[in-house]
């Protein structure tokens, strides 16, 4: 895990040091163990390290002759290709030399012989024109952004260093901040910010001389249902899948431990982990001292169990007010999911001991999870319906954008329903939401999350099965409990689960006086929506759909604050609000 930059200019403009040091020092505290640099006379690469594999030699750039490459993530099957590659003059143990000897031959469709999570920035000078290729996997697990400019092209891993250069004006698209308060997240290519976008999740953007010249795509998810796979064969393969994924992500010369919820995803991470018996792993878990479903009891059995260390932290309410501001000010690409409060305390708890993170991300959506996908399977007389159809504010209040965020939430075409739901999924809410959340909480802390059960082997397992091994009754991911249930003693897999939800409602509703006004009367909202709404809105924050609606409003208001206004996070959530 690292911090990527750089620049690809166009004809008549040079890269500007100056500005490749202010995104060096934007991204720190993603690599805080090294610091690299390349430039031409046309072009420019950025690297901060975060050391993981090859810690002695593996520092970046990476260069062969005229093509140079910075990339932030991990290639998993790098041993299978440098064996490949057996003539190829490596330099390095670094699992992100490869790309550089496979280019040559495949152009842009070199991210398809890789197997893991990456944002890469590739340079090539061997003919008359710069080439700079911005690669990202297919899942999006590592974020990439960029702006095409007078100069030409700049890059990131993260927006605020785009930012951070003053060539992108630092202001909101009104449609993104719609739907960031109906959603919780933005979707699509075009982020919250005019000019700066992201590269696609499996996406190649090849660049000449500083202008777009093509795009190539890797898709996440790949072939077709087979009918004929019976439970138990179902089962034998993903036992096989699951423990390759978890085996290859692994891999590491530092140390790793993983976040269990006591949930289905985790669990079956954790419990592939001790089968594989490199020592007792590492585990954290987060509760709530008040008004929250408290998973923590059933993490800690399970981690007896499995054998795991297991670590509880207990996130207080006045923890959260503290350091609500420092949370939101690390999501520069937003994301009002209340479930970055867990992940960034956990985060930081974590570092103490170790550099890089397991988790069950992708769980639900590769296999069938989430409750939405069971409501679309229905018929409309049983009272199914397709998700995404509405939004936090409807009912509560008028944005000035009206139903245009919907835009991005139309179902790809697939072999079922389930199917086009999942795919939906797979393409903005698990990259926009889920994996920002994720990335930008433990970069923070500069650890590396690494999410198993999104890797081509899981995926193309469950791309394969049928709808009833993933949703049969009232139950998602059946054969993810099924595998549990034969390989994880007293798990329970099929009994029912409350769900992990952070007590927000409570928190704001206990404050809603005091919160309500400021929150009404911040710069984010003048014109956009009516105080008086907004203060209703928190009167009752205690309600099922208001709460949601109260923490989405103080989250813009405090990203806005932080992001736009640039007012300092060091202060706690009412005097950020209150400056």
């Amino acid at each position: 895990m690292c911090g990527i930059a750089g620049m690809a200019c166009r004809h008549g403009y040079a890269p500007d040091p100056a500005i490749l040091q202010i995104m060096a020092q934007a991204l720190r505290h993603r690599g805080p163990d090294g610091e690299g640099f390349h430039e031409t006379g046309s072009a420019a690469l950025v690297h901060r390290r975060l050391s993981i594999v090859d810690l002695g030699g593996g520092a970046q750039p990476l260069i062969q002759g005229p093509i140079a490459l910075v990339a932030n993530g991990e290639i998993y099957n790098d041993p299978a290709l440098r064996a490949t590659l057996a003539d190829a003059p490596f330099k390095t143990g670094s699992d992100c030399e490869s790309p550089l000897f496979l280019w040559p031959d495949c152009d842009t469709a070199y991210t398809f012989e890789l197997r893991g999570m990456y944002a890469i920035a590739l340079l090539d000078e061997t003919g008359p024109d710069t080439v700079m290729a911005l690669s990202r996997d297919p899942f999006g697990i590592k974020p990439l952004y960029y702006a095409e400019i007078e100069q030409g092209v700049i890059f990131a891993s993260e927006a605020q260093a785009l930012l951070a250069t003053g060539l992108v004006t630092r202001s909101v698209r009104e449609a993104a901040r719609d739907q960031l308060l109906q959603v919780q997240f933005v979707a699509g290519r075009e982020t919250i910010y005019p000019g700066i976008k992201r590269v696609l999740p499996g996406e190649t953007l090849r660049f000449v001389n500083g202008v777009l010249d093509r795009a190539s795509k890797l898709p996440a998810r790949h072939g077709t249902i087979n009918r004929d796979l019976s439970e138990e064969m179902a089962l034998s393969r993903l036992d096989h899948a699951l423990m390759d994924s978890v085996q290859a992500h692994e891999r590491a010369d530092v140390p790793f431990g993983m976040f269990l919820s006591g949930g289905i995803d985790s669990t079956a991470v954790l419990a592939a982990m001790t089968r594989l018996g490199r020592g007792a792993p590492l585990a954290w878990t987060a509760r709530f001292d008040t008004g929250s479903v408290d998973e923590s009891a059933q993490a800690a059995e399970t981690a007896r169990v499995l054998g795991a260390k297991h670590h509880v932290l207990t996130i207080t309410e006045s923890m959260v007010w503290r350091h609500l501001p420092e949370i939101v000010a690390c999501l520069d690409d937003p994301v009002a999911d209340y479930a970055v409060i867990p992940s960034w305390f956990l985060a930081r708890e974590a570092r103490k001991d170790v550099t890089v993170i397991l988790s069950g991300e992708g769980g639900d959506e590769l296999f069938g999870g989430y409750g939405r996908y069971r409501r679309a399977m229905r018929p409309w007389w049983r009272g199914g319906r397709l998700p995404w159809r509405r939004g936090m504010m409807d009912g509560l209040c008028r944005l000035p954008t009206g139903g245009q965020w919907k835009k991005d939430f139309t179902p790809p075409f697939e072999q079922t329903r389930l199917r086009s739901v999942q795919g939906l999924d797979l393409n903005e809410w698990l990259p926009n939401d889920l994996l920002i959340k994720l990335d930008r909480c433990l970069m923070a802390h500069a650890i590396e999350g690494r999410t198993p059960l999104l890797d081509p082997v899981m995926s193309a397992l469950a791309w394969s099965l049928p709808d009833h091994l993933k949703v049969k009754g009232s139950h998602g991911k059946y054969l993810l409990r099924r595998w549990l249930e034969k390989n994880v003693p007293g798990s329970s897999p099929f009994a029912p689960k409350q769900g992990f939800t952070v007590p927000v409602g409570q928190w704001i509703g206990a404050r809603s006086a005091r919160l309500g006004p400021l929150v009404a009367e911040a710069q984010a909202f003048k014109g956009v929506l009516e105080a008086q709404d907004i203060r209703r809105i928190f009167d009752r924050a205690e309600g099922r759909r208001e709460r949601h609606a109260a923490w989405a409003l103080l989250f813009y208001a405090l990203w806005y604050r932080i992001h736009i206004e640039r007012i300092p996070c060091d202060g706690d959530v009412f005097d950020t609000l209150a400056a």
